[in-house]
């Protein structure tokens, strides 16, 4: 990886929506930003668990797919240049001076004024599928970027949860064949959405779970074993979807000297600002009393966020940065 050594006005560390629309809104406000992000692409848990699953609760949208979404708020900040640090999980943070040096994991180093955390629930990892660790990556998976690549495959969804079941539904117009496979005879999802997995066309098999995976001459999967009550099933399965839910870790922020709630959950004031001078919070990870955790709330918090940093940075700015109307259309870098 190249090494880095940035400087800029605001460091915005997540580069998940509210990461995302906070590039932007730091454009508007004439500062050199960067986002930094442990994933290896933007959009965090939507490009991560859900790229393909419509979003109801955007202001503006009735309905938007999260890569869909990802994609539009890529383009939004774009016009403003920032600079994408993608797959460098930030590290240490310590004072520089009047400003703030982060490092990442991966060795960049980026100067501040000001940092924004919009780490949504931290860096996060998918519980893993004992019986098939062997095949990741070789028909294995435990996030589905791309339908394209389960097209006319027979696929095994492993899971109970909303995101098992959603994958299913994804897959069925797509895939040969869809089985979930989950060990309960409850499910953890919303009932609406279990009742779409039965009316789908997918077979579900309860009280049941997957015991092992086989390879084909290719060396990807070709069949898993399936044990029930009854015996073990061995069924095609040249695609499996592991949805077993993912282990969420604030990570190295936790050593920042934030002030945390429930040891995972930033502690912020009315603008959006930390224990820690400097450093702002927004979305998922910040928390405050009566907080609610959507993406809409999030798209709020990092425009107060961003504004009051600028302040911050120039004690003789305005806080309100005016209407986005009044100001000229901005061409995007070619």
């Amino acid at each position: 990886m190249t090494a880095v050594d940035a400087r800029v006005d605001l460091l915005l560390v997540g580069a998940g929506p509210v990461g995302l629309y906070g590039a932007y809104y730091a454009g508007v406000r004439g500062l050199r930003v960067a986002v930094m992000d442990s994933l290896p692409e933007p959009g965090g848990q939507i490009s991560a668990l859900y790229p393909e699953k419509p979003i109801y609760d955007v202001a503006g949208f009735p309905s938007v797919l999260g890569r869909d979404l990802v994609a539009g708020l890529v383009e939004q900040a774009a016009r403003y240049d920032p600079l994408h640090l993608l797959g460098h999980e930030a590290a240490e943070l310590r004072a520089d001076g009047a400003g703030l040096l982060v490092t990442s994991v991966q060795g960049a180093t980026v100067r501040a004024g000001a940092v924004v955390v919009t780490g949504g629930i931290g860096t996060f990892s998918p519980r893993p599928l004992p019986a098939g660790e062997v095949l990741l990556g070789r028909g294995l998976a435990y996030f589905v970027p791309s339908l394209a690549d389960y097209a006319d495959r027979d696929v095994v969804v492993v899971g109970g949860g909303d995101s098992a079941c959603d994958w299913v539904l994804a897959l069925r117009p797509v895939a040969r064949s869809v089985t979930l496979v989950h060990r309960r005879r409850a499910f953890r999802a919303h009932a609406a959405t279990v009742d779409a997995v039965h009316g789908c066309g997918a077979r579900v098999v309860l009280d049941a779970q997957v015991t092992a995976l086989h390879a084909g001459p290719d060396g990807w999967v070709a069949a898993a074993d399936v044990a029930t009550r009854e015996g073990t099933e061995t069924v095609p399965a040249q695609r499996v979807v592991a949805a077993l839910g993912f282990v969420a870790d604030l990570g190295p922020i936790r050593a920042w000297g934030l002030d945390l709630h429930d040891n995972r959950h930033v502690v912020v004031d009315t603008r959006m600002a930390s224990s820690r001078p400097g450093v702002y919070a927004a979305g998922d990870i910040a928390d405050y009393p009566g907080k609610v955790r959507l993406i809409s709330v999030g798209f709020g918090e990092v425009a107060t966020a961003v504004n009051n940093a600028a302040v911050r940075l120039d004690p003789a700015a305005a806080l309100f940065p005016g209407h986005s109307t009044d100001a000229a259309p901005v061409a995007v870098p070619a």
